[in-house]
């Protein structure tokens, strides 16, 4: 006699609710057969669950979550930068439903002043380093590189790298075009690039009229002293400073730091719009979309930007919102001891932003419209043309790239969804095989690349596209068969008769013949623009390779130069273009090099 499982209780929250910390951690929602639904930190594990089961203004998407939730997991960390971390690690092993993610190909990008004696203006992406100050986000490369031509033409700090600065006999052409004082070579005193490294401080931190009223100062000290030459350069800033704060897309004639938030839902897209106005300059926009979403409106993918960009960045004194006012505050309240304040747009210049932010979030929208929809329709094409039973979602391109046999390198390309994932990029130093055999060569790199797979890591494609002709598809079909992943769809792109783009010929591993498309097909169109990316990022890879080997030979084959002088010029001068350009006086200054041996070194290399 069969019985009926009984069915799952109801989750207790309150009993639950009772027994939890209020240490950071992070907390995972767990709904039937034990499948995650979500996973979030929070740096009070008790008032943050807690305002899951005790709204009574829950969007619909976070209501249908809490219906299904039958267990909350909850692991307690020593600090909010941990739950972070553990957060980000479960997101990505368990893929929950629930969360909306926010990911970007590229992190964004700061202008750093680093902590030597000298500090050096300069250009960031990625980790911080201990002693320097960075200031940021910008939402594009752009918005860093105008601002630091900016603060090169009024400040004049210098950009060289150390092993140029610490290298430098006579000023560079940035001091004859005023725009660096020149402390390589002791024309600024450290005391005065002290100051001149402040001031661009204070106005990198928004406190731009307090910079110009101290060169207003300075400039009436200066014509007091009958110093005029200083005046002139002091007007000279005041007068780039002063332009600049001008020239904007929306003056709001203060010194303040806003960021324009604009959730914008539009022909089933979700776009989150972040405008950035530092010091009263509008710095431009940068539009995200999520992704690993269920049912995600305009303030539920609004609040998830919110708690994982300010999770990562600083923060300025006050957001401008399109909606959600009150649930933003709520969410900064968690994340920040200082939250910034939260408004809807009241005033005119406020309304002037969100218009432009909201604006160019349907701009975003339409485009990726456009772009999603060509994708899918060349992906369609494909799989017509290549009788496959589901367009290739997941598409791997091989190259390989060498000069004559020397530093062979090979090149994996992944397209996801007709779209280019660089961070998914690989490259492969070959070794072992002999030179100029391109088929021993591609054997390597899938072996490499799809032994992972066949092991069960990493995730496996449903094209794979090899650069070549049929001795290299030859090549591949083998080591795929020897992995047991034969049936993954393969193709080679041979190249036309003169290399002439749209005479390509897609080869085939089984009989079929060659199929030509001719340059007007979509399929043809996407199969060629991975196959360029995939060349393209094979001959980088060479050519570095290329030149980091004969950046050692070059210095092996002179004389004296052993492997600890030859680790010394490099590091010295930042590489062989380094050694290459320093002078014989340079070079003498280079621990274990004689002048005999210097002037040696410069012949060289000439």
């Amino acid at each position: 006699m069969s019985t009926t499982p009984a069915p799952t209780p109801p989750f207790d929250a309150k009993a639950f609710l009772r027994t939890l910390t209020e240490e950071p951690g992070v907390y995972r929602m767990i709904g039937a057969e034990d499948k995650v639904l979500y996973v979030g930190k929070a740096k009070n594990l008790k008032r943050r669950v807690s305002s899951y089961f005790q709204r009574t203004l829950l969007s619909p998407r976070i209501a249908m979550m809490v219906a299904q939730v039958q267990r909350v997991d909850v692991t307690a960390t020593r600090s909010e930068a941990e739950a972070l971390i553990l957060e980000n690690n479960l997101i990505k092993s368990l893929a929950p439903r629930y969360n909306i993610l926010f990911r970007d190909d590229k992190s964004y990008p700061y202008i750093e002043l680093t902590g030597d004696e000298f500090p050096q203006l300069a250009y960031h992406r990625g980790a911080f380093a201990k002693g320097a100050r960075y200031f940021g986000p910008f939402p594009s490369a752009w918005a860093v590189r105008e601002s630091i031509q900016l603060l090169q033409k009024t400040f004049q700090l210098r950009t060289c790298e150390n092993s140029v600065f610490q290298n430098r006999s006579r000023p560079c052409l940035l001091h004859q075009i005023k725009r660096c004082t020149g402390p390589c070579v002791g024309l600024v005193s450290a005391e005065d690039y002290a100051a001149d490294v402040r001031l661009a401080s204070r106005f990198l931190d928004g406190h731009g009229t307090e910079v110009i009223d101290a060169l207003t100062d300075k400039m009436q000290r200066a014509a007091a002293a009958l110093d005029f030459e200083a005046a002139g350069g002091c007007r000279d800033q005041i007068r780039a400073l002063q332009a600049v704060l001008h020239r904007q897309f929306v003056d709001s004639g203060k010194d303040e730091d806003v960021d324009i938030l604009a959730a914008v839902e539009e022909d089933g897209l979700l776009c989150v719009n972040i405008a950035m106005v530092r010091g009263g300059r509008h710095l431009g926009d940068r539009p995200q979309f999520p992704s690993g979403a269920a049912a995600c409106g305009a303030e539920d993918g609004l609040l998830a930007f919110v708690e994982q960009h300010y999770g990562e960045h600083p923060m300025p004194a006050r957001l401008l919102v399109n909606t959600a006012v009150e649930a933003v505050r709520e969410t900064l309240a968690e994340i920040a001891e200082k939250p910034a304040a939260v408004v809807a747009p009241r005033f005119a210049v406020d309304r002037g932003w969100m218009e432009m932010a909201e604006k160019n979030a349907r701009l975003a929208i339409q485009a990726r419209a456009r772009d999603t929809g060509r994708a899918e329709q060349r992906l369609e094409a494909l799989r017509d043309a290549l009788g496959l039973a589901d367009p290739p979602l997941r598409i791997e391109c091989f190259d390989i790239s060498h000069t004559m046999g020397e530093a062979t390198v090979a090149s994996c390309v992944v397209c996801e969804a007709g779209q280019m994932k660089r961070g998914e990029y690989r490259r492969y130093n070959i070794a072992g095989i002999t030179p100029g055999d391109d088929f021993a060569a591609m054997r390597q790199a899938l072996e490499r690349r799809y032994g992972k797979v066949a092991a069960g890591e990493g995730l496996r494609p449903d094209l794979i596209l090899i650069d070549g002709g049929k001795g290299q598809v030859a090549a591949a079909l083998g080591i795929l068969a020897e992995l047991g992943l034969e049936d993954i769809a393969m193709i080679g792109v041979a190249k036309g008769e003169g290399r002439k783009v749209g005479l390509e010929t897609l080869v085939f591993p089984d009989e079929r013949e060659g199929l030509v498309l001719g340059g007007g097909h979509a399929a043809l169109h996407l199969v060629t623009e991975i196959r360029d990316e995939a060349h393209r990022f094979a001959i980088t890879g060479h050519r570095a390779r290329r030149a980091k080997t004969r950046v050692g030979s070059k210095l092996e084959d002179i004389p004296g130069v052993g492997p600890t002088r030859r680790r010394n010029l490099l590091a010295t001068f930042g590489g062989l273009d380094g050694v290459r350009a320093a002078t014989v006086e340079d070079l003498c200054r280079v621990d274990g090099i004689n002048r005999t041996l210097a002037e040696q070194i410069h012949q060289a290399l000439r």
